[in-house]
């Protein structure tokens, strides 16, 4: 009960700060005399109604994992702590490599009844804010070990591609002025 009451707890912190999202909740329970919390939990409703039945789950899923983190991440750019920085990489790391696994496996994982409703708690856990976080967690015990394991053998590979795409470069741009003249 103690992650309720913490997330419970941070909404309401939220809620109670001057933002844009207060200020279109405070028109909004303004015009129609409904209470910004009970707007709030009516849109929440909606959304995780949305996700387990409606036909856009693969877009609200993605503005989960990507909307919320992006505006996290601008602000860890703008401030000093190094410390945001690295939570913010941590999870784009991850969502990237989550984003390529799940296209290769997303024609047999969208047949399961509410792939999409576990996506959504898998991203949110990911972005969750505290230590043990997923995308802490899936970055120190798998990714990292594999990076640290391989990475010479990638850097080698790439450097070697990147010098084949250059001297194919260099020669087409031979070939294109020469036959140009």
């Amino acid at each position: 009960m103690g992650f309720l009451t913490y997330i419970k707890d941070r909404v309401q912190k939220f809620l109670n700060e001057k933002n844009f999202v207060t200020d279109l909740l405070a028109m909004l329970e303004e015009k129609t005399g409904i209470k910004s919390n009970y707007i709030v939990t009516g849109t929440l409703s909606i959304f995780g109604l949305y996700v387990l039945f409606g036909y856009g789950a693969t877009l609200l899923c993605s503005l989960v994992g990507f909307v919320y983190p992006a505006y996290y991440s601008i602000k860890a750019i703008e401030s000093t702590d190094k410390e945001d920085d690295t939570k913010w990489l941590t999870y784009w790391v991850v969502y990237g490599v989550f984003s390529v696994a799940e296209f290769f496996s997303d024609i047999f994982l969208y047949w399961f009844p509410f792939y999409y409703v576990g996506k959504c708690i898998f991203l949110l856990w990911c972005m969750a804010p505290f230590s043990w976080n997923g995308s802490q967690v899936i970055y120190t015990r798998i990714i990292r070990p594999l990076f640290l394991k391989h990475h010479t053998a990638v850097d080698e590979i790439v450097s070697d591609l990147s010098g084949k795409a250059i001297n194919a470069a260099e020669n087409l741009t031979k070939e294109g002025s020469s036959t140009s003249t």
